[in-house]
Formats: structure tokens, C-alpha cells, sequence
């Protein structure tokens, strides 16, 4: 049975895409099959993986909109064990195009069904929206990872985001958890991002994950060469914070194969 995550912030640039692609790629590299679903109309999950999208064929928006069978979207990336339903940018369209769907909240899940036998784990990646297309990866999903950048305005529109969740919970979904909040953007040479992160820990207690992502260079390049960090530059700062937290994910959930994923790492760096 797959665990399904939708990691979703409505506030933008705070390194929403970034975490889906570089966590699904460290979950893939630690031998788990897993899943990305780009449920973003800008689609930078589906680029940052390599794919252009002129030459995309079939998107989420096909299986949404037209009952496209999943499984006929579904392709394979450059990580091994990762797979990738691609978004496009006619998933803009969707939210209207749905409005009047009797189920137009369970579309996603509907969808998502077929495969649960097929992955370890489904990583969606949510537009920076409250609208219907988060509201369906919410609905989907298990748990909700909520990136939060350690900057002035870090918690703006969190609260409404968390009021967001907890709507779905009583109306929906009420299986949702919050699998965690993520600090990004840390820089350790800056006061600003100690405090943020010290307040956040405070206000949100153990609902923080430990794992904080740095901000590094390589992570920034990754995108630009259509590859998740961990195959640009596998010792990089970036690939070590998102390794990190792709095992206490695992440790969280329980879900620690009996091969150690240090070992499998240390493999996976040993063939670049």
C-alpha cells in the first residue's frame, strides 16, 4: 500500500517544487519505488526532471479532465525507481472544467487507486493555490508536508493553509495528517534564519521535522539541468539534506527496509 504525501504551501518560492523532486528522487535512490505526481500548472516538477513539455503526450490533466487510464501518463525518469505523471499547463483549465463534476473533490483519488499496489510512495506536488487542484491532492493523500522558508514572512498564510487542512479533515479526507512542517532556505550565517526557525519549533513542536534544507548552490543548479540534486551532484550539501530527510520520513512511518540506506547511498554516490 502506497504512502501517499502532497507537500503544499499556497505561498510561493518557498521550495514547494524543489522538496517534491529531491524527495522522491532520495526515496528512489533508497530503493523504494516511488511516485511523483506533478499537480502544479507550471509543471516544474515534470521539467526538473528532465521532460519538456512540448513533448509531453498525456498529463494529470488528461486523467482528470478526459479519464485518461493513469497508468498510459505514467513515465519513467532518470532516477532509478522514480516514475513521473507529468503536469501541464492545461491543468490551469482543470478547476473550471471540474466545477461541475459530482465528485469533483475525489477526482485525484479516484485516479491515484490503481496504483497503490504499484509504489512504496506517491509524492504530489500541490500548486501554490488553495483552489481545487490542492483540495484534490489533499483529498488524495495521507499526509501533507508544508515547506516553510526560514525568512521574514515564514508564517504568513500558514494559518490559513493549516485552517485549509483541517477544513478537508472534518469534510473530506479525515485520514489527513500533517506529516510535517520543513524549514528551508537556512543560512546558518544569518540570525533571521535562527530565529525563524527557533520560532517555528516553538509553535509548532514536534510537528517540525529535524531535517532542515540549507540553501546550496547545487540545489538552485539541479532544476537547470533537468535532474533532482542527488544525480547533479550527489555530495552536495542539497543531496545530503534531502537524503536526511527522506530517512527520518522512514524512520517516522516505520518503514526502514532491513538493507541499511547509508550502505545503499554510499553505492549510489560509488557509481556516479
Amino acid at each position: 500500500m502506497a504512502k501517499i504525501i502532497a507537500i503544499a504551501n499556497q505561498k510561493g518560492g518557498v521550495g514547494k517544487t524543489t522538496t517534491a523532486i529531491n524527495v522522491a528522487a532520495s526515496l528512489a535512490v533508497l530503493e523504494y519505488k516511488t511516485l511523483l505526481v506533478d499537480a502544479d500548472p507550471q509543471a516544474n516538477s515534470t521539467t526538473g526532471n528532465g521532460f519538456d513539455l512540448k513533448n509531453i503526450q498525456l498529463s494529470l490533466y488528461d486523467c482528470m479532465v478526459n479519464d485518461t487510464p493513469v497508468q498510459q501518463a505514467i513515465l519513467a525518469t532518470e532516477t532509478p525507481n522514480l516514475s513521473l505523471i507529468p503536469s501541464h499547463l492545461d491543468l490551469v483549465g482543470a478547476e473550471i472544467e471540474l466545477i461541475n463534476h459530482p465528485s469533483r473533490e475525489h477526482v485525484m483519488k479516484k485516479i491515484l487507486e490503481p496504483l497503490d499496489a504499484m509504489y512504496d510512495f506517491i509524492i504530489i506536488d500541490c500548486s501554490p493555490s488553495l483552489g481545487l487542484i490542492t483540495i484534490n491532492s489533499l483529498t488524495a493523500a495521507g499526509s501533507v508536508m508544508i515547506p516553510v522558508q526560514c525568512e521574514y514572512f515564514a508564517l504568513e498564510g500558514l494559518g490559513k493553509l493549516l485552517n485549509t487542512i483541517k477544513i478537508v479533515q472534518t469534510r473530506i479526507n479525515d485520514k489527513l495528517k500533517i506529516e510535517g512542517i520543513l524549514m528551508t532556505m537556512y543560512d546558518g550565517r544569518l540570525r533571521l534564519s535562527n530565529q525563524v526557525v527557533e520560532e517555528i519549533k516553538n509553535h509548532f513542536g514536534e510537528l517540525v521535522f529535524n531535517t532542515i534544507i540549507h540553501r546550496n548552490t547545487r540545489l538552485g543548479e539541479a532544476p537547470s539541468f533537468g535532474k533532482p540534486v542527488l544525480l547533479y551532484d550527489a555530495e552536495s550539501t542539497g543531496s545530503i539534506n534531502y537524503l536526511n530527510l527522506a530517512k527520518e520520513i522512514l524512520q517516522k512511518n516505520n518503514l526502514t527496509k532491513i538493507k541499511n540506506e547509508d550502505k545503499i547511498f554510499e553505492e549510489h554516490v560509488s557509481d556516479k
